[in-house]
């Protein structure tokens, strides 16, 4: 018995160890955590005390001490500390976009409303009515721009907006919280991942880039371009890494010459070496159809000087091209002036590109400090170099925020429409033009001249027939180009046409005539609706359901809307057609009754109830098998997707799942606007199936090279080419041949042996 008694003793001594020991190694952890935090928030606050802003450091400590106290035990996905996240959101406001204390505190605050129970309220009691309205703003448009649904998406982005004309660090601080999410992406499933990534190309980056944040704007394309195409931004990281040491020779012998020619100028300056972004490389490759080692411009140099007084600035921008032009011979079509007429956003440099010794252009961004300032950090920057009150660009973002509003006031009704209304304003290059009187009008890149009539005013754009530019007439369609001198030409018998929202091209334009289309529609509906009474009346016929249902079918309508518009609007004149068809009996209407109530057992199987129960988990990997391709998924007809491409699932209405290459445009739209429905696939095939893919070549044309080419693919590849298409012109061939392959390793097969022939020079697959 006392053996026994002794066991339990030694078991509970046993049990008090381990406790206590796990205790301490929880205390350690906590402590170990703390200490991290302490750090993190030290490291803010010297990048704070290093800015230009006045010191406040009392309420940043004291926003930190709430924050960390309101999330404390909280953790995120990745296992760290939740308070590490505002924190780092913080310094990216800093030390990225250059932000005060107001700002820095919000962005430490800005989950507490979100993620506890402390209110709006309670922030403005504590911390003043400012950084509550940032606060609140940031709160309202929370987790992510879209929800599950297409209305609450647009919803989510229309608030989004609106709190960039109430304060515009709302914006920015979410820009900054949106930045800090995608280098921290690891932690998340792959298909949260491809949302998120998908939303992030959509919306944030060009976001960013219509505030001038170009340096974050990169960031979000490569981080973006990073999770949705793994295996081809480690190529290119791995070749940029590769020709690495030729391009610093590149440059240093580039700029010594210009060095020394500053240093005689006795200008304070410092040159940097910029490199193309992974994702830029990426982009050219394919819209070019050319490889890595066929891109030239990859390096471009900056030159960041101190004026010699702030009167001198523009001066000394075009002394500088003055000078490095005469040590290197410029592109003619290729100087870029920033400095005198700034983009929308705000940026200035001037660009030119210079022939190097050799043989390479290559492209110099002319900027003063402050000009890199505000490239750096946009509208931000501005800020700091203002002086009591308004400037020209703070107008340009006041004019930028008041068309925003106007397509509020007046929001397209398909939520998707209503994205990609707003998303053509946010992307745009920009030239100018000019008015008859010589105004500068600033305008983006490929706008019409009917773009440009509405940029004007509603009235001139709804009122007009044609334009003249530089004195020649042309239609509104016609695309307009920096230095147009444009004149508008109106009538007032001219009425705002359908086929319109097809060539306008900003969203200001698309904006305002689907609002006026819309109007006239309402208006044509009431007047449609009032004549179809009358003649229904005269037939001693019921305007109901059943009617509209008949005349609908009959003039092959969708809606009853549509209808009543078209005969309002006196496209369609009721006559004795619609009399025979509404006076028609019924028919064998009772046979679908008895179809619908009586439904045999294979018809009740295959139900949408049936179809509901097999949902597809998308938090799992989908597997892509021989199989399931050629039964259970749908390849894409947008983008053609083959074993070996990069990929997703999207999951339809009907719990159908399509396959779509990841960068295909609509896989794009899918992605920022169905989150809820992507879902991460993986190949799992094995040469067993074949898919269509077209191949793009170009070369110098000779005899026999189309026999070299058939050669190459049926012979020594036995490929089966389904199409061949060649053309030749001044002794240029080029052309596009559709041959079934299995997967992407086919291709780049075909590829490698088509480039070995001498004269072919360009080769890639495209989509047809």
């Amino acid at each position: 018995m006392s053996d026994v008694k002794n066991y339990l003793f030694l078991q509970k001594v046993k049990k008090l160890d381990t406790d206590m020991e796990e205790n301490l190694s929880l205390k350690e952890k906590e402590k170990a955590e703390e200490a991290m935090i302490q750090e993190a928030f030290q490291d803010l606050l010297n990048c704070y005390l290093a800015t230009k802003h006045r010191k406040r450091i009392e309420i940043i400590t004291k926003a930190f001490n709430f924050a960390n106290q309101a999330h404390k035990g909280i953790k995120r996905r990745s296992g760290e500390p939740y308070i590490l996240h505002p924190i780092a959101v913080a310094k990216i406001v800093c030390t990225e976009i250059g932000l005060g204390s107001t700002s820095i505190c919000s962005a430490l605050l800005h989950d507490v409303v979100e993620d506890t129970d402390y209110t709006v309220e309670d922030i403005e009691n504590i911390f003043g009515p400012k950084i509550a309205q940032i606060v609140d703003g940031l709160t309202k448009i929370s987790g992510g721009i879209f929800g599950d649904k297409a209305s609450a998406q647009a919803e989510n982005f229309k608030r989004l907006l609106l709190t960039m004309s109430d304060d515009i660090r709302v914006i920015l601080i979410k820009i900054a919280d949106r930045l800090h999410n995608m280098r921290t992406l690891g932690s998340m499933l792959p298909s949260k991942q491809y949302k998120i990534a998908g939303e992030t190309m959509y919306i944030y980056a060009p976001l960013a880039n219509r505030l001038g944040l170009y340096k974050i704007k990169t960031e979000l394309e490569n981080l973006s371009f990073k999770y949705e195409h793994p295996e081809e931004y480690a190529v290119i990281e791995k070749k940029l890494g590769a020709t690495a040491a030729e391009r610093d020779k590149v440059f240093k012998d580039f700029t010594a010459p210009i060095r020394a020619q500053l240093d005689k100028m006795g200008m304070k300056y410092h040159i940097l070496a910029r490199v193309k972004s992974i994702y830029s490389i990426w982009n050219k490759m394919q819209t070019k159809h050319v490889p890595f080692e066929e891109i030239y411009d990859i390096l471009a140099v900056r030159i960041i000087f101190t004026p010699k007084s702030l009167e001198e600035e523009l001066n000394n921008c075009f002394d500088i091209y003055v000078a490095i032009s005469k040590i290197y011979k410029p592109h003619p079509d290729r100087l870029r002036d920033w400095v005198s007429h700034p983009k929308a956003n705000g940026y200035q440099a001037l660009h030119v590109t210079l022939m190097s010794n050799n043989g390479q252009w290559i492209e110099v961004q002319i900027r003063s400090e402050r000009m890199n300032d505000v490239a750096e950090q946009g509208f931000a920057a501005h800020w700091k170099y203002k002086e009591g009150g308004g400037s020209e660009d703070e107008s340009e973002l006041e004019k930028w925020l008041r068309t925003i509003k106007e397509i509020l006031d007046d929001p397209q009704p398909d939520a998707i429409d209503f994205l990609d209304t707003i998303k053509l304003n946010l992307f745009a290059s920009e030239i100018f033009v000019f008015t008859p009187k010589g105004d500068l009008k600033t305008m983006p890149q490929n706008c019409t001249a009917l773009d440009f009539a509405f940029s004007l005013h509603t009235d001139i754009g709804s009122h007009c027939i044609g334009a003249q530019v530089n004195h020649k007439l042309v239609p509104l369609s016609h695309k307009l180009q920096s230095g147009d001198q444009v004149e508008i030409l109106t009538s007032k018998s001219q009425r705002v046409q359908p086929e319109w929202i097809n060539y306008a091209t900003t969203a200001r334009a698309r904006a305002k005539i689907a609002s006026i289309l819309r109007k006239e529609a309402k208006i044509n509906q009431k007047e449609g609706e009032k004549i179809l009474v009358e003649f229904l009346n005269a037939e001693g016929i019921h305007m109901d359901e059943v009617s509209l249902n008949k005349l609908t079918r009959l003039h092959n309508f969708h809606t009853h809307d549509e209808l009543l518009v078209a005969i309002g609007s006196k496209k369609l004149v009721l006559d004795d057609i619609d009399r025979n068809a509404l006076k028609e009996k019924q028919g064998k209407s009772w046979k679908k009754l008895l179809s619908f109530s009586f439904g045999n057992g294979k018809e009740e199987k295959d139900s949408p109830e049936k179809i509901q129960q097999e949902k597809i988990d998308t938090k799992k990997i989908l597997k892509l098998t021989e199989e399931t391709i050629s039964k259970e998924y749908i390849m894409a007809d947008c983008c053609h997707p083959i074993p070996g491409d990069d990929v997703l699932g999207y999951i339809n209405e009907n719990n159908q799942v399509i396959i779509h290459k990841r960068p295909c445009p609509i896989a794009t739209r899918l992605k920022s606007s169905y989150g809820n429905r992507i879902i991460a696939t993986q190949w799992d095939t094995h040469k067993e199936l074949s898919f269509l893919v077209t191949i793009y070549i170009k070369g110098i044309d000779n005899v026999g090279l189309l026999n070299e080419v058939t050669q190459v693919i049926s012979h020594q590849l036995n490929v089966n080419i389904r199409k061949l298409n060649i053309e030749t012109n001044n002794g240029i061939f080029e052309g596009k041949i559709q041959l079934y392959v299995h997967d992407v390793d086919d291709v780049r097969t075909i590829c490698n042996n088509l480039k070995q022939i001498q004269n072919i020079k360009q080769i890639s697959r495209i989509e047809d």
